[in-house]
């Protein structure tokens, strides 16, 4: 996952924010605006942002040991089995919980490769300096291509809902608004085609 550390640190501002972003939807009169399984959604979305983020990070002190990312394989491996669980209940939107559970999986793949990969000198120290063709060249190219089509996707969807939004009067009425959400998924969809571009 080498590349350059411009990219890293824009995947670590699109990982934090949106993360923030979305743990912050799960929060007070945005929450309460919220049905439990959408702050469910929220609280993923934000964990996986966040973790998005602290891979991406130049250095980090996780990445400087060989345990760094096996950590991150088991945190994100936990987080695509409970995201798949949630897509058993039913009560919102199973296709996006396993869209998350998808970006999970990825990001345990992406945390393997950074465990396996041997390092190379000047390469992104926030993924764990790899040689720079890192990974299964066909997995790498599924997911660029699902995660680049999923932001496509995604971001066309907010273009009708854009059109028709209305400042919110209430507290956390920008926080509750639908569009956030959709603004959510593409960063995320963006982060994981910017990181898997890393690779």
């Amino acid at each position: 996952m080498g590349g350059p550390p411009l990219v890293g640190w824009l995947v670590v501002v699109i990982g934090a924010v949106t993360g923030v972003s979305c743990l912050l939807r799960t929060r007070a009169a945005a929450g309460a605006a919220l049905g439990a399984a959408e702050r469910r959604v929220s609280r993923a979305e934000g964990v996986k942002g966040l973790g998005m983020a602290l891979m991406a990070l130049p250095a980090p002190a996780l990445a400087q040991h060989p345990w760094g990312g096996w950590l991150f394989g088991a945190f994100f491996g936990a987080m695509a089995l409970w995201t798949l669980s949630l897509s058993r209940r039913g009560d919102h939107a199973p296709a996006h919980h396993v869209h998350l559970g998808v970006g999970a999986a990825s990001m345990v793949y992406m945390s393997v490769v950074m465990a396996t990969a041997p390092a190379a000198h000047g390469a992104m120290p926030g993924m764990a300096g790899t040689t720079g063709t890192a990974g299964l060249p066909v997995v790498n190219g599924l997911l660029l291509a699902y995660f680049g089509l999923y932001a496509l996707w995604a971001g066309l969807r907010m273009l009708p809902a854009g059109a028709a939004a209305t400042a919110g009067g209430a507290t956390g009425g920008l926080l509750a608004a639908p569009e956030l959400a959709a603004a959510c998924r593409v960063s995320l969809g963006i982060g994981m085609f910017a990181m898997l571009l890393t690779m």
